[in-house]
């Protein structure tokens, strides 16, 4: 009888199979099961350089929903290349051990939310984070939809031990144009049509902006990541190669800073 309590105890705690063993899934709409992923690109949070303010937000949030209490979803919202993605994924290496869970989707897979969400409510030892990276819609996408109702305004409601983090490059997630304006101009009522396209939006609780690095940033991120992978080039001589590499290769983004000590990596003599 021991032995049985604690075995059901070990179970209720780490799971079984898959579910014990993997950081992160994705969704097998065939199968109707999560699919583990073997080779998840987990992230530290120390990789994410700069962005203290941003990280705590998304880290307070998320020990929230981990200890069980109040907890909301959450847009990361900015420039490309900020590390808005990367720091979701960290989420999987700090909370794996008490239970965190990604769960990685598609757009054309939200038309498949209900079925699973009711899959995520059996494994209620767990607590999963639905992660759409680089989500963005079209205002004819049917797809906002679906989330808009998963995430609140549905008949059934969204499981206790599931919250879902987006990121976006669009603060408003659903494209605007020009155009639109003038087609507002031919609106009867102007402002529910704005707060459709803004309604998406507001159901996640919080939302965290991460804007891009201005010229003394950059460089900080620069000398940082010199420092840790043991680049040896006069300081003066490596900003110099790095505001070439920005100006070339995308701009001023942690990404391009990273992608340039890459390039010192590789083409470093022996």
């Amino acid at each position: 009888e021991d032995f049985a309590t604690a075995l059901l105890r070990y179970y209720q705690s780490f799971g079984y199979g898959d579910i014990a063993s993997f950081k992160a899934f994705r969704w097998d709409a065939k199968l109707q099961r999560l699919i583990g992923i073997r080779h998840f690109e987990a992230m530290e949070m120390d990789d994410i350089i700069g962005y203290a303010h941003q990280k705590e937000q998304l880290i307070d949030n998320t020990e929230a929903f981990v200890q069980r209490k109040p907890a909301n979803n959450v847009l990361l919202v900015g420039a490309r290349g900020t590390g808005k993605s990367s720091a979701v994924k960290a989420l999987a290496n700090v909370y794996y051990s008490r239970g965190l869970r990604i769960l990685q989707l598609t757009k054309p897979q939200l038309s498949h939310l209900p079925d699973i969400m009711d899959a995520l409510r059996y494994f209620a030892s767990k607590r999963f984070i639905i992660f759409l990276d680089d989500l963005s819609f079209e205002e004819s996408d049917a797809e906002y939809k679906y989330l808009k109702s998963a995430i609140e305004g549905g008949v059934e409601s969204r499981p206790e031990n599931v919250l879902i983090y987006a990121t976006s490059n669009r603060r408003h997630l659903i494209r605007e144009k020009f155009s639109d304006k003038r087609e507002l101009d031919d609106e009867l009522h102007v402002n529910d049509t704005v707060q459709e396209k803004l309604s998406l939006v507001a159901r996640f609780g919080v939302t965290i902006y991460f804007g891009a690095p201005d010229k003394r940033e950059f460089q900080n991120i620069v000398k940082v990541l010199a420092e840790r992978y043991h680049v040896t080039i006069p300081e003066d001589e490596l900003l110099l190669e790095a505001n070439k590499w920005e100006l070339q290769h995308g701009g001023l983004s942690g990404r391009t800073a990273t992608q340039f000590i890459n390039h010192l990596l590789g083409t470093k003599e022996e």
